[in-house]
């Protein structure tokens, strides 16, 4: 038998993170390892306890979300998901580039939050449906200049970068494998391949790294797929 999933949930409101824990004991395959209602305690729990998911809120005392993200997710094998009632593009872009695997807001379903630890827990990245809109739209509003894509994109194939760039725009599995005309297992190896090739931790840092390397420009109709 399959061991559980160990959760860590993290909020400075003791309220939150009890109906938190309810929900996600309720599940067969989940248990929570664990709670902490600041930063530092969130570093020091996901240290000692190893969960596989770590629910993280952003603001809180003491080590906020984001620095309490960066140091776990350096120091521990656990993927990160970002819960916040802040749908504000500063602190995705922030979680993101601390290594958090995944954004969820506090009104989601208890349905879509247990489907999200679990989606995070097996190695995949999870984003509110707007976040990569919202993320795009803001490197649009900065004005930023991307960079030139880094030397190290030049060891994708063909198929692969096909595939970064359909992930940049949102899409998942399923919708990639239909874009390229193959299947949903193909897609899920062209990811790892990339992800292994580019030394990335998961699909967001991939996401990423194609809008700053410039591989994808915002605003501007991605290529059509190679036939």
């Amino acid at each position: 038998m399959t061991d559980p999933l160990g959760v860590l949930v993290v909020d400075d409101e003791a309220l939150i993170r009890d109906g938190i824990a309810v929900i996600l004991e309720a599940q067969p395959d989940i248990t929570v390892v664990g709670e902490a209602g600041d930063g530092e305690q969130a570093v020091r729990a996901a240290q000692a306890l190893r969960p596989d998911v770590v629910l993280m809120d952003i603001r809180m005392p003491k080590l906020d979300g984001i620095q309490a993200t960066t140091r776990i997710c350096a120091g521990t094998d656990a993927r990160v998901l970002v819960l916040t009632t802040f749908d504000l593009d500063e602190y995705v872009y922030a979680a993101l580039h601390a290594g958090a695997s995944g954004f969820l807001l506090k009104n989601t379903r208890r349905a879509d939050l247990v489907a999200a630890v679990r989606t995070v827990a097996a190695g995949d990245a999870l984003l509110a449906p707007t976040v990569t809109r919202r993320l795009i739209a803001q490197m649009v509003e900065r004005g930023r200049e991307p960079p030139s894509a880094p030397a190290r994109l030049d060891l994708l194939t063909g198929r692969e970068t096909d595939t970064l760039h359909l992930l940049a725009r949102g899409l998942s599995n399923a919708e990639i494998a239909g874009q390229l005309f193959v299947t949903e297992h193909t897609v899920k190896t062209h990811v790892s391949n990339l992800l292994a090739k580019l030394g990335l931790r998961d699909r967001v840092q991939a996401v990423v790294l194609a809008y700053e390397s410039g591989l994808v420009v915002p605003g501007r109709q991605s290529r059509a797929p190679r036939t």
